[in-house]
């Protein structure tokens, strides 16, 4: 008989890839995997005031993947407006599965100015940069609107420090 009351639960931790200067770090249930991307983050709140449960900006680790079930942190990790959030199938053939059919819906590109903030663009997009290099980018690209972005000419939340209207 196994005896659990002195068995040590120790606190999940998340596993982080270093690439360049890009961090990811990845948080899985079992059935999806949840990966964020710190950096990318715009901090609009959006996961934290739709799914409270799993998204706590003041716990670490922040994200709790078994705070509601996999289908709910899908329909809210799909809402992140920076695409910082996103998720895969930890079942490989039911995740190709699911790209193969997510890829062959049409995609149409959508623009919207969000209230003092920045400009969402949603679809697939090519952007050309100022020093003439081009960079694809897919689903959502947030671009500054404020002008005070480090990283230009995508959005880096800092429109919320400089209290940028428009």
């Amino acid at each position: 008989m196994l005896r659990t009351d002195s068995l040590e639960i120790l606190p999940f931790r998340p596993k982080q890839l270093n690439l360049a200067d890009e961090i990811i770090k990845e948080y899985s249930n079992g059935e999806i995997t949840v990966v964020w991307k710190p950096r990318t983050c715009i901090h609009s709140e959006k996961c934290w005031r739709g799914l409270g449960s799993v998204f706590q900006p003041k716990e670490k680790p922040w994200i709790n993947v078994n705070g509601a079930t996999s289908q709910e942190m899908m329909n809210q990790i799909d809402k992140c407006p920076s695409g910082a959030l996103s998720w895969y199938f930890n079942d490989k053939e039911l995740n190709d599965k699911y790209q193969e059919e997510k890829n062959r819906k049409e995609t149409e590109t959508i623009v919207e100015v969000t209230p003092n903030g920045p400009l969402m663009v949603y679809g697939n997009q090519r952007i050309k940069l100022t020093d003439g290099s081009e960079k694809s980018a897919h689903k959502v690209t947030a671009f500054c609107r404020c002008g005070q972005s480090s990283n230009k000419p995508y959005c880096d939340g800092t429109h919320q420090k400089v209290g940028f209207e428009g």
